[in-house]
């Protein structure tokens, strides 16, 4: 069998014939939210976060002490990169989300099969996106706008790094499916092996090692894309295992390709895949116009964007305990109690997310210095933070709220949110306080922060009512 309960659980008796349960006219078990349930799923998740975020951190602290033009190379190729995983993303969330929708009926073969088809789906895009990126690459960061000093630089990197999106695909996969199933300590596990793999192989690869030189600049993609290759091995391991994860990949299942199945995966794939979509390409207009300002406002504008991610650690942790949790609860028909989960686990969010919001006004010099000690880089920067730091509570909203619908299945409602705040919001914003109003740098950052208060508000007023509690997946 794909799937397995550990610890004694059982597989319960499902009322649908499809997995999913609906609530009838009866009264609906309610239940105080327990936080201590939110903070099991949310703080493997946060942990794996910080794991990613420390090895940004080395990441870039080592291309920083190559100079500003690596810094931004970097900066700009992240965006075209996250674009082409913008359509992963969205498989990833609904296999997630069906996944969370299965297991809370007690339908876990359907369960298997979502993952199945998923890393079909992964494994021949990933192969395709990989190959069309290596050959792409300098037409790509020249469209960015980069300078010529950082074109060559920024096109070598997406080519050492391409490899490796076949294997970060498959790894989002199967996270996503360990993560709808309420296991988050496997791909906890599997992080910590790479990203102690990506910081031991960080420092030869850039700088060398006994009278070799190293890769400089390419040397830190490298060390990316093995390290990737690194976990997808041990992620496979432990689930063909299956041994110590409620998730087992039999490799005598039917692996082929279903039709139907794929279509309710792509059914809430596609909107959110498209929310990614939607979200990358603003960014990547947003970091054209932020370019425009110069390199050394781009290297700090980078800079801050990684440190502001020390808040999307506990903002995705909460984030996917609550798509977990809505989901499961809605596949066990408890509509009511899925609603309650989702404000404890805000009311838990915006309390963490609030006081690293404190950090970065109060401290933005000491963040900034983590990754450079160039002065002009660190000023701008702690422009930066301290606008961002009132971000913190609607980003907290959104983060959470949008985990919730996502596992309702509300993908689409996600992605017209997302369309308003970004397009409308945030580029609008940053046009107009950049080029009419000549705000530089603080501008981009304050329209950024426009478009999550708007975001949180339109979330909220969604998760509020309750028509997400009746979407069919």
């Amino acid at each position: 069998m794909p799937f397995s309960l550990l610890n004694g659980g059982s597989r319960g008796t499902p009322s649908r014939s499809d997995g999913i349960t609906e609530e009838t006219g009866g009264a609906v078990r309610t239940s105080l939210v327990s936080y201590r349930e939110v903070w099991t799923l949310a703080w493997p998740v946060i942990a794996e976060m910080a794991l990613q975020t420390v090895s940004s951190v080395v990441d870039m602290a080592m291309v920083g002490r190559l100079g500003a033009a690596q810094v931004a190379a970097v900066g700009l190729t992240f965006h075209p990169v996250f674009l082409v995983m913008a359509v992963f993303m969205g498989i990833a969330v609904g296999t997630t989300a069906l996944v969370a929708r299965f297991v809370g009926a007690g339908f876990w073969e359907e369960a298997g099969g979502v993952t199945r088809q998923s890393l079909l789906l992964a494994v021949a895009l990933g192969l395709f996106t990989g190959l069309l990126g290596y050959l792409l690459a300098e037409p790509v960061v020249r469209w960015m706008g980069a300078s010529p000093e950082v074109t060559g630089l920024g096109a070598s990197y997406l080519r050492w790094s391409m490899p490796g999106l076949v294997f970060l695909f498959i790894f989002n996969i199967l996270t996503g499916a360990l993560r709808g199933a309420g296991d988050m300590k496997t791909p906890l596990k599997v992080n910590i092996v790479l990203n102690l793999f990506k910081v031991a192989a960080n420092y030869p690869l850039i700088f060398g090692v006994a009278g070799w030189p190293g890769l400089a600049l390419d040397g830190a993609a490298l060390s990316t894309t093995l390290a990737r290759g690194v976990g997808t091995l041990a992620l496979l391991i432990m689930t063909v295992q299956g041994q110590r994860t409620p998730l087992r990949l039999d490799p005598g299942q039917d692996w082929r390709p279903d039709l139907g199945l794929i279509r309710r995966i792509m059914n809430i794939g596609l909107p959110a895949a498209g929310e990614r979509i939607i979200t990358s390409l603003g960014q990547v207009l947003f970091a054209r116009m932020v370019a425009g300002l110069g390199t050394v406002i781009y290297a700090a504008h980078s800079i801050g964007l990684n440190v502001e991610s020390f808040s999307y650690m506990p903002g995705m942790g909460f984030a996917t305990a609550a798509t977990t949790m809505v989901g499961q609860r809605l596949g066990a028909g408890r509509g009511e109690e899925a609603a309650q989960t989702g404000w404890g686990t805000l009311r838990l969010a915006l309390v963490v997310m609030g006081s690293m919001g404190a950090l970065f006004f109060l401290f933005p010099r000491q963040f900034m210095g983590i990754y450079t000690a160039d002065a002009a880089v660190i000023g701008y920067g702690i422009q930066a933070l301290r606008i961002v730091a009132f971000s913190q509570i609607p980003e907290g909203a959104g983060f959470v709220l949008s985990g919730a619908l996502r596992g309702a299945g509300d993908t689409r409602y996600v992605l017209n949110v997302t369309i308003i705040g970004m397009w409308l919001v945030r580029l609008g914003l940053t046009y107009l306080f950049i080029e009419s109003w000549g705000w530089g740098l603080a501008g981009a950052w304050v329209a950024m922060t426009m478009d999550w208060v708007v975001r949180a508000v339109l979330l909220f007023l969604r998760f509020r009512g309750a028509a997400w509690r009746r979407i069919k997946v």
